[in-house]
């Protein structure tokens, strides 16, 4: 695997960081999961945005322009030979020293990665997963801000690990008001007579790539979908429920807290949804071979 560290491209055993680097020390940088389908890396553009909207929230300046981060990423994947992948990006505050202090890193470091994810088996995708709700509450936009895609997932991990005490691949994690945000790594939808419905970005969840391209769909196939808060009960009582990210992609929930969703099984707008999005993803983005 050929990885880009720090500003050249280096077999990944050779890609090292400084034990000094903010990143590890801190959880202080942003990063990116993206997608490529079909030599086509998925939506890439969307992604920079949303990694330089990150680092400009942290007062992280990035070394490199918009037009020169797509090259990294499209040329990590051209080395590796890859069509489809997972990819991870990752820009570092860089090495400072064991303060605190931002300003004493010289420079942000940028870091990617294409290879292969899998987060849940096939078998989910065809009959659904469980989920509960984990009392590890998302992070108050206050303190660190759900929409900033930082480094630092530990309130993710946290709920992750509730996850596998519970016997469980995935969680419901609420505000601090009670209203449903996402999963550990995904946004969620509800479907309730033939109406879809996601949290708005302020009830402090991350504004989704996934999530925005399902909404996006929805409205070319003339199903209504709304932002809109929800509660547990609404989605104990939902006719269907899925999760979205660009790792997972979209995948069905079918039971919540021990309460079956629906008709516990994978329903009609979340199959629509998936065959769209599957049709749709090979034509878009930036190309990878040209």
């Amino acid at each position: 695997m050929i990885v880009f560290c720090d500003g050249e491209f280096v077999e990944a055993e050779q890609a090292k960081i400084s034990v000094f680097d903010h990143g590890f020390l801190y959880g202080d940088g942003v990063f990116e999961g993206i997608r490529a389908y079909n030599g086509r890396v998925f939506k890439l553009k969307e992604h920079i945005d949303r990694l330089y909207e990150s680092a400009n929230a942290i007062l992280l300046k990035i070394e490199v322009s918009r037009t020169e981060m797509i090259a990294i990423v499209t040329e990590t994947v051209r080395r590796n030979k890859l069509q489809d992948a997972y990819i991870r990006l990752v820009v570092s505050r860089g090495t400072g020293d064991l303060g605190l202090d931002p300003q004493k890193c010289r420079r942000s470091e940028i870091f990617c990665i294409a290879g292969q994810i899998t987060l849940f088996p096939q078998s989910m995708y065809e009959n659904g997963l469980e989920v509960i709700t984990v009392s590890t509450r998302r992070n108050n936009p206050n303190a660190i801000n759900p929409m900033v895609k930082s480094l630092n997932y530990l309130n993710n991990i946290l709920a992750k690990i509730e996850c596998n005490r519970a016997g469980v691949m995935e969680a419901i994690m609420l505000n601090q008001e009670g209203y449903v945000c996402e999963g550990t790594g995904d946004n969620i939808f509800i479907v309730k007579d033939g109406i879809i419905k996601t949290p708005p970005t302020y009830v402090g969840i991350l504004k989704g790539i996934t999530r925005d391209t399902v909404l996006d769909l929805a409205g070319e196939m003339g199903i209504a979908a709304l932002e809109q808060p929800f509660t547990l009960h609404e989605l104990y009582n939902a006719d269907e429920c899925f999760l979205t990210g660009t790792a997972a992609e979209l995948i069905p929930v079918v039971k919540a807290d021990g309460r079956q969703i629906g008709e516990g099984k994978p329903g009609e707008a979340f199959q629509k949804l998936l065959t769209r999005f599957r049709e749709f993803t090979p034509n878009v983005g930036e190309l990878i071979y040209q």
